[in-house]
């Protein structure tokens, strides 16, 4: 795309402009980030006022061009530019305010424009990858769609970004793959925030990205003629690029340009001699005539653009109809109302039953993908018949990360920031920590990823403590907005999957045993139940004296220790305390009744999640201590996770009743634990 002298010109104008605009926010915030919009300004000028394919009516066009700010401190690069290029946000004023669309760092579902959460450094390196992959999966699987789709996924990264793990390990991938719709752009300033960055680091980040296979080249990141020749290069590579734009952080401002004090806001006191110095006036907010007439035949061309492209994609809607409705329509998942497992009643492990179910539910969803961090065989996820994704086949919809976990969850979120598939990944539930990260980030900006999570608990015996998470269920249920679900048996697997792959408003995480569970038939309701987060999988016949709440795999040996004193013992099942938390009062009420206050929890896990559903009165049979390497019923014995053990602690306390001595570990709640109630859950 040729540009001519003037046109570069009037670029370095608005390059200045949006520094004064960056400047004017963060002085007017008394926060934020100067370093970045200063020494990226030529970056964004290139990017929006000439290169990037947008449309600022249409924000989630299908075929703009993804544009994500992995350093999202630099947010105010990001919010200067669309504001020039006529997106829909606030007022530059509004920067870090209360209800403002220009929140501190880029987030999801606020701000038009803005393709995903960023602020944790490197997440948006590995979500750029996850967009590439859902566009070479399109691609993959409609055969004419390049008559339609023809974007690429650019990626504004800095120092910190490519010092985090998580860069390494997603770009590692990214080059395997040969994902040629991915550039990224790398904010070379040699600094971070504490100091230099030959302080940390003396690799040579150029020989890195071309040992992975990326097409590198390095360019003056104040010069916008070689930004936007070297992009036009990175287009027609047949890999993904990395651009190394050479930059001086906080550019602008003298006295800390080029240092690590330009990180921060420290810069403010000196706007007035930057602004001076850049050639703007001490008009706050100004933007000049020449870049209105700049932005707005840029829109005026992204509108041409759009509607050039409108035509051809109604017409290729109306040949491919079947094709817009299964990629581009609102259908909804589809779920099978038959049993998946037929008369098969014998004992299952839920990872096993839960490959069983997501094979079922990927014959009639085809946008759902899966993902394995090299555990296919072990997590029971591979989706059979269905191909594997590779830079020889983009149609396969079974992914291999290696072993990747954090890329692979920051992956899996830019697929689902895309929205075109129904991403799932899959690991042991004690590696679920290498991705906390990107979960978090899943569960803040409210994506429909689903997460399965094998060898739940210290029945995994042998291969000992480093593998059997104890602690990780607390860990997790800890983050909000993230569904958690145990399921006990197949039954109840169905509907865990059910759950998990029906949300559209947060991530969920399957947890799934590796031993096998016995069928619990003789409740008919867990199904339903399930979908509820908790039900009366026994209910007592006479009055109620004792609630035993259990999930996962202590629920059949709790049903089996119970049975003895079923008149006045109900026994719930809970497999999701978050579901059941978003349930009415009565529906709490009727499972849990605040009458009966005498509770006992049992879970092979840390007892703290229970405190608030059995309160200072209960008690939870847990596991608060690491495992050892042992078969896995002798390390249940050792932590009374055994029928024998869950009687006599539900015999001591039953009323009337001589308490019984026994041995093994459980936890007493904390004097003062409030007991949980619905109207409190809110």
């Amino acid at each position: 795309m040729a540009i001519s002298k003037k046109q570069i010109a009037d670029l370095q104008i608005a390059a200045n402009v949006a520094r004064g605009l960056a400047l004017d926010a963060i002085t007017v915030a008394q926060s934020g980030h100067l370093g970045l919009p200063l020494g990226c300004a030529e970056i964004g000028a290139a990017l929006f006022g000439h290169l990037l394919q947008l449309n600022p009516d249409q924000p989630r066009w299908i075929n703009r061009d993804r544009f994500v700010l992995s350093a999202g401190h630099g947010t105010m690069f990001l919010y200067a530019w669309l504001y020039l290029s006529g997106f829909a946000v606030d007022e530059l004023s509004r920067f870090r305010t209360k209800d403002s669309n220009l929140p501190g760092h880029p987030e999801f579902g606020i701000t038009p424009g803005v393709e995903c959460t960023t602020g944790p450094l490197g997440q948006g390196v590995a979500n750029a990858v996850g967009f590439a992959i859902s566009e070479k999966m399109l691609h993959g699987r409609i055969n004419n769609i390049q008559k339609i789709l023809d974007y690429r996924i650019v990626c504004l990264c800095g120092d910190g970004c490519l010092q985090e793990g998580i860069s390494h390990e997603a770009c590692s991938l990214a080059g395997h793959l040969r994902l040629d719709n991915l550039i990224l752009i790398y904010d070379s300033n040699d600094t971070t925030i504490d100091a230099p960055l030959k302080k940390t680091q003396s690799e040579d980040v150029r020989q890195r990205f071309e040992a992975y296979g990326f097409f590198v080249q390095t360019v003056d990141g104040h010069s916008i003629i070689q930004i936007i020749e070297a992009y036009e290069r990175a287009k027609i590579a047949n890999r993904p690029s990395l651009i190394i734009a050479k930059t001086i952080i906080g550019y602008g401002i003298s006295e800390i340009e080029g240092t690590n004090r330009a990180h921060g806001e420290i810069g403010i006191k000196f706007v007035a001699e930057a602004k001076k110095k850049l050639g703007l006036p001490e008009q706050q907010f100004f933007v000049s005539e020449k870049v209105k007439i700049l932005f707005e035949s840029r829109y005026q061309r992204w509108s041409r653009e759009y509607n050039r492209w409108k035509c051809r994609f109604d017409t290729w809607k109306m040949e491919n109809e079947d094709l817009y409705a299964l990629f581009f329509g609102n259908r909804e998942m589809e779920f099978t109302s038959e049993n998946i497992f037929g008369d098969d009643v014998k004992a299952v492990s839920t990872r096993e039953a839960g490959g069983k179910i997501l094979n079922a539910l990927a014959e009639k969803n085809p946008k759902m993908v899966t993902g394995s961090a090299d555990l296919f065989h072990s997590n029971k996820n591979y989706l059979r018949g269905k191909g594997d994704f590779s830079r020889d086949d983009y149609g396969g919809r079974n992914i291999s990360f290696g072993i990747r976990e954090h890329a692979m969850g920051a992956i899996l979120n830019g697929m689902a920031y895309d929205g075109i598939f129904q991403p799932s990944g899959a690991t042991f539930l004690a590696f679920s920590d290498y991705l906390r990260p990107a979960i978090r980030v899943a569960a803040m900006a409210k994506l429909p990823v689903v997460y399965i999570f094998t060898h739940d608990s210290i029945a995994v015996g042998p291969d000992g403590p480093t593998h059997q998470p104890v602690e990780i269920l607390a860990a997790l249920r800890s983050i909000p907005n993230l569904d958690v679900i145990r399921p006990a048996d197949a039954g109840e697997c169905e509907s865990a999957y059910e759950a998990a792959f029906s949300r559209k408003n947060g991530p969920t995480a399957l947890i799934l045993s590796r031993q096998d569970l016995p069928p619990l038939m003789e409740i008919a309701d867990r199904k339903k139940g399930t979908l509820r987060g908790a039900y009366i999988a026994r209910e007592e016949t006479k009055k109620l004296q004792l609630i035993v709440l259990a999930t996962g795999s202590e629920l059949s040996l709790t049903l089996e220790a119970a049975q003895d004193f079923s008149p006045f013992v109900r026994v719930v099942s809970m497999p999701s305390m978050e579901i059941f938390k978003r349930q009415g009062d009565g529906y709490g009420e009727e499972i849990l009744p605040l009458s009966c206050p005498l509770r006992l929890a049992v879970e092979a896990g840390v007892a703290m999640p229970w405190y608030p559903f059995v309160g200072s009165k209960g008690h939870v049979i847990s596991v608060d201590d690491f495992g050892f390497s042992a078969p896995g019923k002798q390390v249940q014995e050792y932590f009374g996770l055994t029928v024998e053990f869950v009687r006599e602690k539900i015999r001591s306390l039953l009323p009337d009743e001589n308490s019984a001595e026994y041995i093994g570990i459980f936890e007493i709640c904390p004097e003062g634990s409030a007991l949980w109630t619905p109207a409190r859950s809110r």
